[in-house]
């Protein structure tokens, strides 16, 4: 079923995030100082000015999400959950239907992907995602929820309804059903899978909120594009 494909999507997302940052959180240096000398750390206030990305920046970030280990990863699980739930059916529970959902799921990230990327380029939008400068749990739900349909535009970064995030789920979930999904699919397949990758979206972005692992990772170095909101101020990454 398409709902146990969006649930695990997210709940691998979720998972891959909490473990690079006990990952991370192990692997943290231990700073030690000689004795009778002791030092104190002066946290910086935090820059939460707006930085629109360079082309690199968001070049880099497209290449992450498109064929990063994260995007391989959960089509993976999600080609998984649809194996065991024989969906389609047509392409039989076998590793040769094992490997056509995992590119079936592959491809659907891959094109709502460069569609928001390619929207957002034309339509001069920031569709990266912001962590809140606020605090609290459902001051910070709403953000990253609101942050689905939303993107920035112009040097301030001024939030404006974004096009290119609510239109791209439905052009990668349209691409798979007239392209290669079995013939008795249609639009109203396209429409619903579509708004199942839309949730989807909801859910990432809820756990790059709750979830951040650092500016040192992996994904905060090139997945969340920004340092505005963590320990260290500065230009997005």
């Amino acid at each position: 079923m398409k709902t146990h494909r969006i649930a695990a999507s997210a709940c691998i997302a979720i998972i891959l995030l909490t473990l690079s940052y006990l990952v991370n959180a192990q692997s943290a240096e231990v700073v030690t100082t000689p004795p009778l000398i002791t030092k104190t750390l002066v946290a910086k206030p935090v820059d939460f000015r707006y930085v629109r990305p360079t082309s690199m920046m968001k070049f880099r970030n497209y290449v992450f999400d498109t064929v990063g280990p994260y995007p391989i990863f959960v089509s993976a699980g999600v080609a998984g959950v649809d194996q065991f739930n024989n969906t389609p059916p047509e392409w039989h529970r076998n590793s040769s239907g094992f490997g056509k959902r995992f590119a079936s799921d592959f491809g659907i990230s891959t094109i709502t992907t460069s569609t928001r990327y390619v929207m957002a380029a034309a339509l001069k939008e920031d569709t990266l995602y912001y962590r809140c400068n606020c605090t609290g749990f459902l001051p910070r739900i709403s953000h990253a929820t609101l942050s689905t349909f939303t993107g920035r535009r112009g040097d301030d970064g001024h939030s404006v309804i974004s096009l290119s995030s609510i239109l791209s789920p439905y052009a990668g979930a349209a691409a798979s059903v007239y392209g290669w999904y079995p013939d008795r699919y249609g639009v109203k397949d396209a429409f619903r899978m579509g708004n199942y990758s839309l949730l989807g979206a909801v859910a990432g972005n809820v756990a790059l909120e709750f979830f951040y692992i650092g500016p040192n990772s992996l994904m905060g170095r090139m997945h969340l594009n920004n340092r505005h909101g963590s320990f260290v101020e500065g230009e997005n990454r």
